[in-house]
């Protein structure tokens, strides 16, 4: 029998098995697709708040459909799979996968519907007024018309290539997510009809400016078609359809069977672009012939066939959300340093090391800098001669990581550096690739964590030789070490020097890299050990007491809440007299204010000006209060199939920060969204009509520069 390491690791003690034993009655638990695209649908209620600058507003439209690519390349895609694999059976939340399909169709097809009327009667016409145009052809002056002929001339039409579908040309293949016109062409003489496609090259801008530094624009597509002739010289053009095409793009890898993972990823990236197709965007009123010979030979269902206005697809007004117009966006913010960082000079390593001895810092970007907290931490570990090792877990960082730079100075200089890097993170899987070979290459222990699962944990460990002995630095967060989405990302940190907590991190990496399956925390909450275990015990505890007639609260700060076992609990302690309070940005599948069953829970939602990504998990516990931080949310993935760590906070300055973020989110005074049932209503105006609290302006202020 061949030996597998997936199996074996499987069998220690690191991993335990979810308890399915408890599950919810399907009408009491909402469904992970349509709760995510309610998610979705309260992104583009951001863009329809007229309080918010107008180019915010544009963005919050690009960032709906960009959200739902990757919905459809994933989600989506993975209910197709099981109707293909004729799976018939219901979910916990009472769908069949072909009920659930034409569900998402019809949810997406009427998002998208009021996305254009969103677009198209409020935004197209607030923008014409600041001078923003988006426009057609036929809007164009001569002048304008003349300028982007020649552009066309010279630098669209050299790029072009039609593809002619007959006998000798099978049907294209057509890329995930690339623009394309199809196009009908007639021979004069013998009035034989062809299909031919041009792809829109996304080497070049989609919005085209009419003249130089002009803010009108015209689509990169409308250009092409009314050129067509030049196309297909010699033919008759017998109609155009522009169309998007979406595939599935989720990974699957067999780890049992791969003797390499990093190459087998390699190569089933390079099959990543031609999976199946999942979804084709067009115009509403499209060429019907032209539509029908398309899904028929992408073999689409026509539940996804979503029909839009014009252009297809607003990602690409990007261009315009990023116009540099000061008093149309957010007003710009500096990120503050934290106190006791503030002066200390980048080459004295003894004097940044003695204050975090002094004590934890509590870092809350992007209000707190990132660069001036964790990625000065590890310049000063990178540069300073008296450290040792640098122990680091990256999930995600940016494609110029200052980061990754910090680890190879470290290794190049001697220092032994230990880079546990998790290259199945999805979308990032081939930069994150890149990176592991460029570490290795620097000499860097590179390892990709433990055999089936997933490294989300947020952690990095510096051990430095000092005159009293070793000592050990940390910092655990509940974000990516990335510096670009830590400006536009809510996220928590800790800094720390508490030999408690670095003794827990030094057990873990060397869970990480080596056979340590027994390890026990003591400040940590480790997944998939411990974790979920861990939890269901606090939430237990909190039971208890009010069934005992004492006070009883959980309040928990997440990204989502999908997993069974803990909606049911949640239902359990709910109908205990256990108040709970839940601050979720995305998936809830718990049904808050349900008579008999969740009366007791209040759900709200914040979204905004940053992406809520922080997790904290509160448990009254009869007035000795637990607050902890971390990267997990409650879903399966997390608690089973991720490594993941809560880290308890202890300061209680830092306890009275995490209270004031959850009191200022969870408060009826805060522009949210409420949750009764399955429904999400927005709160942004108090009854006698004043604008709420914006949660992320408040923190602004309050957390000027430092």
């Amino acid at each position: 029998m061949k030996f597998s390491l997936r199996t074996f690791i499987r069998n220690l003690l690191f991993t335990q098995p979810m308890n399915t034993s408890r599950v919810p009655r399907m009408e009491n638990l909402t469904d992970r697709e349509i709760s995510w695209l309610a998610f979705n649908q309260r992104v583009l209620e951001l863009a329809e708040d007229k309080n918010i600058p107008l180019l915010e507003r544009v963005r919050f439209l690009t960032i709906f459909s960009s959200n739902l690519d990757e919905f459809y390349m994933v989600r989506v895609a993975s209910v197709l799979r099981k109707i293909e694999n004729n799976i018939t059976s219901k979910n916990s939340a009472g769908y069949a996968p072909q009920e659930l399909l034409a569900e998402i169709s019809r949810i997406v097809k009427d998002l998208t519907a009021h996305q254009y009327r969103i677009f198209e009667n409020d935004i197209r016409p607030a923008l014409t007024a600041k001078g923003i145009e988006l426009i057609t052809w036929g809007d164009l002056t001569a002048a304008e018309k003349e300028h982007l002929q020649e552009l066309f001339r010279t630098r669209i039409f050299p790029v072009l290539t039609p593809l002619a579908v007959d006998p000798s040309h099978p049907f294209p293949y057509i890329s995930g997510l690339s623009l394309n016109l199809g196009v009908r062409v007639i021979n004069p003489d013998t009035r034989e009809k062809f299909f031919a496609r041009v792809k829109v090259p996304p080497i070049l801008s989609r919005l085209i400016s009419t003249t130089e530094k002009s803010t009108r624009f015209v689509p990169l597509e409308d250009l092409i078609a009314h050129n067509l002739d030049q196309l297909f010289p010699g033919m008759e053009i017998g109609g155009h359809i522009v169309f998007r095409v979406t595939r599935n793009q989720d990974l699957e890898i067999d780890e049992d069977d791969s003797e390499d993972l990093l190459s087998s990823l390699e190569q089933e990236l390079l099959l990543r672009r031609f999976g199946p197709p999942v979804r084709l965007e067009v115009e509403a009123g499209v060429n019907q012939e032209l539509l029908a010979m398309l899904t028929q030979e992408l073999e689409i269902d026509p539940l996804n066939v979503i029909r839009s206005g014009h252009p297809v697809n607003l990602q690409d007004l990007t261009k315009i959300a990023d116009l540099k117009i000061a008093d149309l966006h957010f007003p710009t913010f500096s990120s503050k340093t934290p106190s006791s960082l503030v002066g200390i000079d980048e080459e004295d390593h003894d004097v940044y090391f003695s204050a975090l001895r002094k004590g934890e810092i509590l870092l809350h970007h992007p209000y707190d800098s990132f660069t001036h907290s964790v990625v000065d931490f590890l310049n000063h570990a990178a540069a300073d001669p008296k450290v040792l090792a640098i122990k680091q877990t990256l999930y995600r960082t940016s494609g110029d990581s200052p980061i990754v730079a910090a680890l190879i100075e470290a290794a190049e200089s001697g220092k032994q550096v230990l880079a546990v890097i998790e290259i199945r993170a999805r979308f990032d899987e081939q930069a994150n690739v890149r990176w592991a070979r460029k570490l290795e290459a620097a000499g860097v222990h590179v390892v990709y964590g433990l055999m089936g699962l997933k490294t989300h944990a947020k952690l990095s460990l510096v051990i430095r030789d000092e005159h009293s002995g070793i000592h050990r630095y940390a910092h655990v967060g509940t974000g990516n070490y990335n510096p670009k989405t830590a400006r536009m990302y809510e996220d928590l940190g800790l800094l720390s020097a508490d030999e408690e907590l670095t003794e827990d991190l030094t057990k873990l990496f060397n869970q990480l890299s080596g056979f340590a399956p027994q390890s026990t925390y003591s400040r940590l909450l480790v997944a998939p050990k411990s974790l979920r275990a861990s939890l269901i015990e606090k939430i237990d505890r909190e039971i208890t007491h009010a069934r005992a007639g004492k006070a009883a609260h959980i309040r928990l700060k997440l990204n989502s809440i999908l997993d069974e076992e803990f909606v049911e609990k949640f239902y359990e302690a709910s109908t205990a007299g256990v108040k709970i309070d839940l601050l979720v940005r995305g998936i809830c599948s718990v049904q808050a204010g349900v008579p008999g069953l969740s009366e007791n829970i209040t759900a709200r939602s914040v979204l905004g000006r940053f992406l809520e990504h922080s997790r904290i998990f509160y448990f009254l516990n009869d007035g000795e209060e637990e607050y902890w931080i971390g990267s997990a949310d409650l879903m399966h993935r997390n608690l089973d199939r991720r490594v993941e760590c809560l880290v308890r906070i202890f300061n209680q300055s830092h306890v009275q920060q995490l209270k004031e973020i959850l009191d200022i989110g969870l408060s009826d005074e805060t522009q949210s969204w409420h949750l009764n049932g399955q429904i999400w209503k927005r709160r942004s105006v108090s009854e006698a009509g004043a604008l709420l609290l914006d949660a992320h302006s408040h923190h602004l202020k309050k957390n000027p520069k430092g």
